[in-house]
């Protein structure tokens, strides 16, 4: 067929195409107007609430304790070889068993990953990596250089360069929106997947167009697709709406000591260390609309009943899209948003049991 009678035939597509994307980023604008409104009344409480503070966060001089853990493993750098960026890591229990890769989300850092990296290090050998933007790793500043090709990129260097062709991938967050995508780009690098409170991109993109509760639980992510805004805000107050985000009495970690939460946030603490993990969320819509795939690589999936930022129904709706007899799905009763911390020994007996297969 001549090339112009195809040209003919798919430009109503095309037009269409960009008619829709047009039209959603008149809705993410407005969206994201809307939730800078709300997030500056919130900051600005803040800084009335507490005016010694002041309009600024206080960079932390002093390493907390709980990075310098020696129990927690042995850190390093790995420079990937896509993208010559370096990445710090922290490693434990190299020798003893199949690759355990933790990808952690937003605000958090290798850290999260604290109980997982007790718990599994002595029948796997167990990664924490501060993602591309995180705390020693390299942050590149384009908002182009946090796209998902790119993310899966490092993924798939950081298993190579650590010496392995496949790994038990394990994510939270939005770092487990990256271990969706990362098991479909790459299936035969993901022997066993741990996702926790975090759904695939196209699943969201569906059930959020169905359900707009969703969107109203997501507002952050439209605030954060504004310039320099957002970090200013979080950043007010010495970081409060980013602390309270772990310390809400309802939707925070419960008994999380000051030192731990200090642990978490250090990173972005520092000058300029929240752009690069808002730009993973500026990102977000630029792949819309995203395709749907099928799911097959045998995967755990943990969600809080009362995750304040995802909503139930997310479950069955990611389960819609799997192979049959590929997932093992649990809600957890009265838990919410941050497993890994408040349910862990609950977290850990799911994972020996869905990992028992693999420790021989």
């Amino acid at each position: 067929m001549p090339e112009l009678v195809v040209t003919a035939l798919l430009a109503p597509s095309r037009c269409s195409l960009r008619l829709l994307r047009a039209l959603l980023w008149v809705a993410v604008g407005a969206a994201a107007l809307l939730a800078a409104a709300f997030y500056g009344c919130v900051a600005l409480a803040h800084v009335l609430c507490r005016p010694r503070r002041g309009c600024l966060g206080r960079p932390r001089l002093a390493v907390p304790a709980g990075l310098r853990d020696p129990a927690l493993g042995r850190h390093g750098f790995l420079r990937l070889r896509s993208s010559d960026l370096q990445l710090h890591y922290v490693s434990a229990g190299c020798g003893n068993g199949p690759l355990m890769l933790f990808l952690h989300g937003f605000p958090e850092n290798w850290f999260f990953w604290q109980h997982q990296l007790r718990e599994f290090q002595s029948h796997f050998h167990t990664v924490a990596v501060n993602l591309r933007g995180y705390g020693p790793s390299d942050a590149p500043k384009d908002v182009g250089c946090y796209s998902t090709d790119l993310l899966m990129a490092d993924i798939q260097d950081v298993i190579l360069g650590l010496g392995y062709s496949k790994c038990v991938l394990v994510g939270h967050d939005f770092g487990a929106v990256l271990a969706w995508n990362f098991s479909v780009y790459f299936p035969s690098m993901v022997e066993r997947m741990v996702i926790v409170s975090g759904p695939p991109k196209f699943v969201f993109q569906e059930y959020s167009l169905r359900h707009v509760g969703q969107l109203f639980k997501s507002k952050y992510m439209f605030l954060f697709q504004l310039p320099w805004l957002p970090e200013k805000l979080l950043s007010m107050s010495d970081f409060q709406i980013v602390k309270s985000i772990f310390t809400d009495r309802k939707s925070g970690i419960p008994h999380l000591k000051p030192s731990e939460l200090e642990a978490m946030l250090y990173d972005l603490f520092q000058p300029g260390g929240l752009t690069g993990p808002i730009n993973y969320y500026r990102n977000l819509f630029r792949d819309f609309p995203v395709e749907p795939q099928e799911l097959s690589t045998p995967t755990l999936l943990l969600w809080g009943e009362k995750d304040p930022y995802f909503q139930t129904g997310l479950v069955k709706a990611i389960g819609n899209h799997f192979v049959p007899g590929r997932l093992e799905s649990h809600i957890l009763p009265g838990s919410g948003h941050w497993i890994p911390q408040t349910h862990y020994q609950q977290m850990h007996e799911y994972m020996w049991a869905f990992l028992q297969d693999l420790l021989g």
